[in-house]
């Protein structure tokens, strides 16, 4: 047995241990789990986003103990084993990559996703869009959406063409806000918002990726702007616009 090997059984050895022995694991289940799973998981894209090595390689862990929990729970529901989990996902992996495991040519990575969706696609009760889980963020939900419909051939020709259907999202929205009319605002807004996702793919934009490094800068430069407020003798709430605007703008020039 390797050292990874070894490292790994050593793990799910911690995880029976931990199951049969610390009052708290023994009394998880998959429901009381779900929730911290999803935290580890955005802690993990949080340390993606940085390009923070130690914190990928810390939450990586924590994510892999969610697995051995999950699979250790299944077990003793009689649900299925580690190994059915592990075997699973190697021949999935297999069977979806008949350019490596069999005879089927590919030129890029684009007839590699193709093939994947063609071969998802036999299975009688999968459609395009079944793999594309409800539960995820609604921008990260529309690009995979339109990654799915890109590989049946329901894609745009160019970029051209998309940001053609940008402008035109954002003139009905306009003229929905002209309308006054709040249902029809917000069904307009949500067309512009999937027009813009779609664009960023042709861009190569992660834009849930993009969003955030957005979202973090404008935290960093806020919370600048506080210490510079407070360093002068004042709060946010007793500054003008004008004058919290200045601040800003210095900011932006040190910090872009």
């Amino acid at each position: 047995m390797d050292n990874t090997a070894a490292a790994f059984m050593g793990l799910v050895k911690i995880m029976d241990e931990l199951r049969e022995q610390c009052p708290w694991d023994k009394k998880q289940t998959i429901d009381s789990l779900r929730t911290l799973t999803i935290e580890e998981t955005y802690e993990l894209t949080g340390a993606i986003t940085e390009h923070d090595w130690k914190g990928i390689k810390e939450e990586l862990g924590d994510l892999l103990l969610h697995i051995l929990f999950y699979a250790r729970i299944g077990k003793e529901e009689q649900q299925f084993t580690l190994e059915e989990v592990i075997k699973g996902i190697s021949e999935k992996l297999i069977v979806r990559h008949p350019h490596i495991y069999g005879d089927v040519k590919v030129n890029d990575e684009e007839d590699v996703k193709k093939n994947w969706e063609q071969i998802k696609l036999k299975d009688p009760n999968k459609t395009v869009l079944s793999g594309v889980p409800a539960s995820l963020p609604a921008i990260v939900k529309a690009t995979r959406i339109q990654e799915k419909v890109k590989q049946v051939g329901f894609e745009w020709a160019n970029r051209e063409d998309v940001w053609k259907k940008v402008e035109e999202e954002m003139q009905e929205l306009k003229e929905a806000i002209e309308l006054n009319n709040q249902d029809h605002i917000e069904e307009e807004f949500g067309d512009v918002l999937f027009s813009l996702v779609n664009y960023a793919r042709f861009l190569q934009v992660d834009p849930e990726a993009v969003l955030e490094k957005t979202n973090r800068k404008f935290i960093k430069r806020f919370q600048l702007m506080e210490s510079a407020a407070k360093g002068g003798g004042k709060s946010l709430s007793e500054m003008t616009l004008e004058e919290m605007d200045a601040i800003w703008n210095e900011i932006k020039q040190k910090i872009h």
